[in-house]
């Protein structure tokens, strides 16, 4: 029987959160950010999930000729552009799209002889200060793209910055600078990511770029997915493999940071940092056993927790236990290890064992 430890993937939800994303803004058209492995998800299974989605988002020509190799048709948006020159033969034969943010991506491009016209994305710094043509730069960018024989088609994009903050008027900021840039360029307009997509209606434009959302967690500090209407796509699993019965007074775990209060029943979980839980846990965390959360105990270990079974007598040798998922949300578990859901769910390891829901309507079409 193979380790416990799985990452079990909800595809029903994740068309759920798509439908989400459409109801949010019906006009648009959505890009759908699955770089990074779909934050950890499975970027293959995602992609051919979300097949009512418009476009792929991904970071890397890599990451785009995974998707072509499986067969999946979708326009492919390289998010930060081409890295070489040697990259863009390729990319024209692939049909990708590329964002072009700065002067060297587009004196190579320029340059390049291909065998058909990129798509191009003309990405704008309108406050994030990451990547961008600053808007004293725009005018004359889109101007070059427009001669450039190389060049299809030009879309107009900026990033938000700070719109997961609801009370921020940086973005109201953002918008004003993207909209005064573009006032009178031709091409269709994208700025916003999930926070944009719930919280900033004003910044939907032609396109939006969903990502955190998808997968069912808020981009939001102080909020967990369901409270947007999203539900959680992974659920990270494992069992107790173990239960021990330790006395007041006894160490649990790697420097025995923690002593037992009373005589007291322990779980041992197969789950640990070498898993991608994250060892910076605090105090504070719990798992689900049989429905009810229960605290862990001492450090995290590479391939193992333990958890206080108090609360949770009746709790045996191979109960389910879920880390994150329905009933608790990935976000309260990233706030007990000081981080957001993002990297939690971008950490999960190879050696968990990924298995998927599905539901009639999920096969690629």
């Amino acid at each position: 029987m193979s380790r416990a430890a799985t990452a079990l993937i909800n595809l029903a939800a994740l068309q759920a959160n798509l439908q989400t994303v459409r109801r949010c803004c019906p006009a648009a058209r959505i890009l759908a950010v699955i770089k990074a492995n779909a934050y950890g998800h499975g970027m293959v299974r995602v992609a051919q999930a979300l097949y009512q989605a418009d476009a792929f988002g991904v970071a890397s020509i890599d990451e785009a000729l995974c998707l072509r190799a499986v067969g999946i048709r979708h326009p492919l948006v390289l998010l930060e552009g081409f890295f070489e020159a040697a990259e863009l033969p390729l990319i024209a034969r692939e049909h990708l799209s590329v964002v072009i943010h700065d002067q060297r991506q587009l004196r190579v491009l320029e340059g390049a002889r291909l065998e058909a016209p990129l798509r191009v994305w003309l990405k704008i710094d309108s406050g994030m200060h990451r990547l961008g043509f600053p808007p004293d730069e725009v005018t004359a960018a889109y101007q070059r793209l427009r001669c450039c024989s190389q060049v299809t088609g030009i879309h107009l994009m900026s990033h938000l910055a700070c719109a997961d903050e609801r009370g921020n008027d940086e973005t109201v900021r953002q918008m004003r600078v993207f909209n005064a840039v573009v006032e009178h360029l031709e091409g269709p307009r994208s700025m916003a990511n999930s926070a944009g997509i719930l919280y900033w209606p004003e910044t939907h434009g032609h396109w939006v770029r969903p990502g955190i959302m998808l997968y069912g967690a808020s981009p939001c500090s102080d909020r967990v997915g369901v409270d947007d209407g999203l539900q959680p796509v992974m659920s990270l699993q494992s069992a107790l493999i173990a239960v021990r019965h330790c006395r007041r007074g006894e160490a649990v775990g790697y420097g025995g940071s923690w002593r037992c209060p009373d005589d007291m029943p322990l779980g041992i979980v197969a789950m640990g940092y070498g898993d991608g839980y994250p060892r910076t846990i605090l105090s504070a965390a719990k798992v689900l056993i049989n429905g009810q959360r229960v605290p862990i105990v001492g450090r995290v270990s590479m391939d193992m927790l333990t958890v206080d079974l108090r609360s949770c007598p009746t709790a045996r040798c191979g109960d389910p236990v879920i880390l994150w998922g329905a009933g608790l949300p990935v976000e309260e578990v990233a706030s007990w290890a000081v981080t957001i859901a993002y990297e939690l769910l971008c950490a999960v390891s190879s050696r968990v064992c990924f298995s998927e829901q599905r539901n009639e309507s999920s096969s690629w079409q």
